[in-house]
């Protein structure tokens, strides 16, 4: 029927000199999903592939739909697919069944070979950036704690970007102690990384991005209950899509000039560790009570925005958090919520969504979320409590913010333990990368 999903596999054609043919369906692809539609059929023709435990491929791309964009979408597919994060098992199958091959080679033959060439590479350094992150986040807490966390962004430098890693003390020099309240109960010191990226002239100023790196959360002394507490190795999903995008842009050669900035700790109990009801000194000098201690994230974002629009004044700041189970009761693992004041940035960011694939959705900021985020004791807390607890997030990370754009992206849905798709089939989705690169390109490189 030649409908999008659909595949007939023949075996033995002799008079074209191959051991099977495979026929794809591609559906009908219309402007606004042909990006995603293509890479939808690379990641179809992947499982295909392993599902007949072929190692060896040649594609014919014919015809006029399959220009150089669209087979770098369906190139990029293919890899997103392909991708698993095995590397800890040290036992195959005990059954007989034929396994896929570890690799899978695949020629593709094209029209435009050069312009193809060319299109593969520059959306293939953005696939580069989302598997970087897939890992990051796939990988065990006790792998990657803040310290190695900030050695493999460290190692970034090798493709050209700029990487400082300040360590605790450098921390406690800058003032910021919500960032460190959050580490205090853990054997591991915290870390903040700041990464470059100097694609366009020196007087331009640099676009920004904030990840919440917490390598594992406890919940600390406010402690999360133990069913799914291993999924928390993944709290560092935003971290990770920010040095997935720093090293996009670094090996595509982005037109302009962008700041990557990771706060990275462990939040663990201890009795060293922040109480709740302790108050704590961000680096802007506001108080803040810490009502709860598994509120974490929004304290080591405080900081690093602080620092970032402080030391850079970059023409616009966006923070990518995996902050709040109440975002996931909001929006499942559909799409990531959004937040911001700004119309003009909420509609770039929307657009980027759509055409990545990677959805967000809006959601309010309101001066009554204030209101629940204020402390008797402090000049703020927290925690609003358990209503429009996304908001009240959002509307604490607001106040850390001064004159520059602004918007808060909530991936708890998102980033880790999302429902597999056709060009996912990690627990580490990767989440942001793309999205973040689609909005650097449709509106800010080269200008």
């Amino acid at each position: 029927s030649g409908r999008s999903g659909t595949s007939l596999s023949v075996v033995g054609p002799a008079n074209i000199g191959t051991k099977r043919l495979l026929v794809l369906g591609m559906g009908k692809l219309d402007e606004k999903s042909a990006g995603d539609g293509f890479a939808k059929l690379g990641a179809g023709l992947v499982a295909r592939l392993k599902s007949l435990r072929v190692a060896k491929a040649v594609v014919v791309l014919d015809g006029p739909e399959f220009n150089p964009e669209a087979i770098a979408g369906l190139v990029a597919g293919m890899r997103l697919r392909h991708y698993e994060f095995d590397k800890y098992k040290s036992k195959k199958p005990d059954d007989d069944t034929p396994q896929p091959p570890d690799k899978l080679g695949v020629t593709l033959v094209v029209g435009e070979k050069r312009a193809t060439d060319k299109a593969i590479a520059n959306r293939d350094a953005v696939t580069e950036g989302t598997l970087l992150a897939r890992t990051l986040s796939n990988e065990p807490a006790n792998v990657l704690g803040p310290a190695e966390f900030a050695t493999i962004a460290n190692r970034l430098a090798d493709h050209g970007l700029e990487v400082e890693v300040f360590d605790d003390d450098r921390l406690a020099e800058l003032g910021m102690g919500a960032l460190l309240s959050v580490a205090q109960g853990s054997a591991r010191p915290a870390r903040l990384v700041v990464l470059e990226w100097r694609g366009a002239k020196k007087s331009s100023a640099p676009v920004a991005f904030i990840g919440k790196g917490v390598c594992f959360d406890s919940g600390g002394i406010s402690i999360k209950p133990a069913g799914g507490m291993g999924e928390m190795k993944g709290d560092m999903g935003g971290a990770a899509a920010v040095v997935g995008l720093m090293k996009s842009f670094a090996l595509r050669k982005a037109k302009l000039n962008a700041v990557g900035v990771i706060g990275l700790v462990e939040n663990m109990p201890d009795g060293k560790a922040t109480r709740p009801g302790d108050i704590v000194t961000s680096m802007s000098g506001q108080t803040i009570e810490v009502d709860n201690t598994d509120a974490e994230g929004r304290l080591v974002l405080a900081d690093a925005l602080w620092y970032t629009e402080d030391r850079f004044k970059p023409r616009f700041m966006i923070d990518l958090a995996t902050l709040t189970g109440a975002v996931m009761v909001a929006l499942s693992h559909v799409h990531a919520g959004l937040f911001t004041p700004d119309d003009g940035l909420a509609d770039q960011i929307e657009k980027a969504g759509i055409a990545s694939g990677e959805t967000v959705w809006r959601l309010p900021l309101n001066p009554a979320y204030d209101k629940m985020i204020n402390s008797r004791f402090a000049d703020m807390k927290n925690s609003g409590g358990r209503w429009g607890g996304a908001s009240t997030a959002a509307q604490f990370l607001k106040r850390f913010v001064r004159d520059v754009a602004w918007a808060h992206i909530d991936v708890a849905g998102t980033a880790f333990g999302a429902p597999s798709t056709d060009i996912n089939r990690s627990w580490g989705s990767g989440y942001g990368v793309a999205l973040l690169d689609r909005l650097a390109r449709d509106n800010f490189e080269g200008k």
